[in-house]
């Protein structure tokens, strides 16, 4: 399993690629990427297809809340990167 930081910079990287005119050396982890970002609900989704695509990874829409925030984020996808 891969430790909470490297999931970070997983997500991370995603998210750069799907915010390109953001800056996201910057984000709080404890606050809603979409309060960091200008983030719409198809740049959300991009970021749900990158997981997918990148890791192998499905994210239930029910469990799209889960994704709000970087730390939610890191809590929910660590046990799924195993």
């Amino acid at each position: 399993m891969l430790s909470t930081t490297e999931v970070r910079t997983h997500v991370l990287s995603i998210i750069e690629d799907v915010a390109l005119d953001d800056d996201v050396s910057q984000l709080q982890d404890s606050i809603a990427l979409r309060d960091q970002l200008d983030l719409d609900s198809m740049d959300f989704l991009d970021i749900v297809m990158e997981l997918k695509k990148r890791h192998q990874i499905d994210v239930p829409k029910e469990d799209y809340g889960q994704l709000e925030s970087m730390d939610s984020c890191v809590e929910y996808l660590t046990p799924k990167f195993s």
